[in-house]
């Protein structure tokens, strides 16, 4: 039975503008990076399959919110159906660092009274000489949150993956515990789909087209 993916994950980037999330997620998913971007206006959809574990591939959906002000009451609409969130902030701009409790704040109050499953990002490590937060400081946010703390370059491709495998595993385990479940009204979480489940007989037909996956 050629299984598309088990489960489907909508995770959301969050951060101020400049931070680097549209970069992170163009490395992760098409493998690319350019040192020119466009800035996010509302909010932009990515998505990418891994394979979490032998036998069970993890859709991601993946959203790339604007962090400008203006844009807020757009993507606040996008939280609740928010499963996990990288909160992503810029290791060369420490009023960036600054606003990440604000952020995880604000997201944690729209989605309650449910959780959403976090980690702190602490983008752009390859402008070590240029670095205003320092990795103890960093690490020290995330302890104060319970989360875990990744240090990525989309540019030099430094721990892109391994930032959203660990988000995703965190999730999958959770799941597991039976503390984060498929429920109606929700797409934070979606059972996955078979096509034997769909077109019985044709097992042989591709859905939808495979994600881009990054070989780098």
């Amino acid at each position: 039975m050629d299984i598309l993916w088990q489960y489907q994950f909508r995770i959301i980037l969050l951060g101020d503008s400049t931070v680097g999330k549209s970069s992170l997620l163009k490395r992760f998913t098409d493998g690319i990076y350019s040192d020119v971007a466009d800035p996010t206006v509302g909010v932009d959809f990515y998505a990418r399959s891994l394979d979490i574990e032998p036998g069970i591939k993890i859709k991601l959906q993946l959203w790339d919110t604007a962090g400008q002000e203006r844009f807020r009451s757009i993507t606040t609409s996008y939280y609740r159906n928010s499963v996990g969130g990288l909160l992503v902030f810029d290791l060369t701009n420490h009023k960036t660092f600054d606003h990440v409790r604000e952020w995880h704040k604000e997201v944690s109050e729209h989605i309650l009274p449910h959780n959403m499953v976090y980690i702190l990002i602490g983008h752009k490590s390859d402008l070590n000489k240029d670095r205003k937060v320092t990795q103890d400081e960093a690490e020290q946010l995330a302890a104060d949150m319970g989360i875990r703390y990744v240090e990525t370059s989309a540019k030099c491709n430094s721990n892109v993956d391994r930032a959203f495998q660990l988000l995703s595993r965190d999730i999958y385990e959770l799941m597991k515990m039976g503390q984060i479940t498929t429920r109606d009204g929700w797409d934070g979480v979606k059972s996955g789909l078979t096509t034997r489940a769909l077109y019985p007989g044709d097992e042989d037909i591709e859905l939808e087209p495979r994600e881009k996956s990054c070989n780098c």
